[in-house]
């Protein structure tokens, strides 16, 4: 049987190059001293198109059959909302908070339920899904709550000069410290010992168990 050789790549070969993906798009905007819509939006498009080619890879790569529609969702989901922000004409302050806020809100849903799914399944992929989701979730609603119009302008003395804060830099800022969270996460998380899922399928081949 097919699925049941050794795979070259596991579980933690996708959450290596998640977490490679992520720690991109953090570095991009963390030394960026542009956080304008534009770099924002651009970021993220390239943070998706990315991850979704590493979900739809390790679809045939990592995942036995039964296991793969998550990725392909997760794929699907994330490649949508990349497309849709490789548009220049939708590189505004109102598309880069609706676009990543409606992508937050709708794949980290579908993570945390895959996640939840998973762990009743035995699945490898349910622990990091269920962390993942819920931080996606979180920067959806964080997204809706900052105020695109928000605008301050201050003095530092120290540095002689006037800066404004603008709701635009509050959110790509706020999306450069999801994808470092995630980066961190999934980095260690794919370094971590695991369960041996072959134990699960056993279980499942034989719900009767022994006589």
């Amino acid at each position: 049987m097919p699925d049941a050789a050794p795979r070259t790549f596991e579980v933690r070969h996708l959450q290596l190059a998640r977490a490679l993906f992520a720690a991109i798009a953090a570095v991009m905007i963390t030394f960026s001293g542009d956080h304008s819509a534009a770099v924002g939006v651009s970021v993220f498009s390239g943070f998706a198109v990315a991850t979704a080619l590493g979900f739809f890879l390790a679809v045939w790569l990592v995942f036995p059959a039964g296991e793969r529609w998550p990725s392909v969702v997760l794929g699907l989901l994330t490649l949508v909302a990349g497309i849709v922000g490789s548009f220049p004409g939708l590189r505004t302050t109102a598309a880069f908070f609706v676009l990543v806020a409606v992508w937050a809100l709708v794949a980290g849903a579908a993570e945390l339920i895959i996640g939840l799914v998973g762990r009743r399944r035995g699945w490898a992929i349910s622990r990091e899904s269920v962390f993942v989701g819920i931080l996606t979730v979180v920067l959806g609603v964080a997204l809706l709550v900052i105020d695109p119009d928000y605008r301050l302008e201050y003095y530092i003395e120290q540095a002689k000069r006037s800066f404004t804060l603008t709701g635009i830099t509050i959110g790509v800022g706020v999306f450069g410290a999801y994808a470092a969270i995630v980066a961190v996460y999934l980095g260690i998380a794919a370094f971590s010992p695991r369960p041996e899922p072959a134990v699960t399928a056993d279980r499942a081949d034989n719900p009767g168990g022994h006589a």
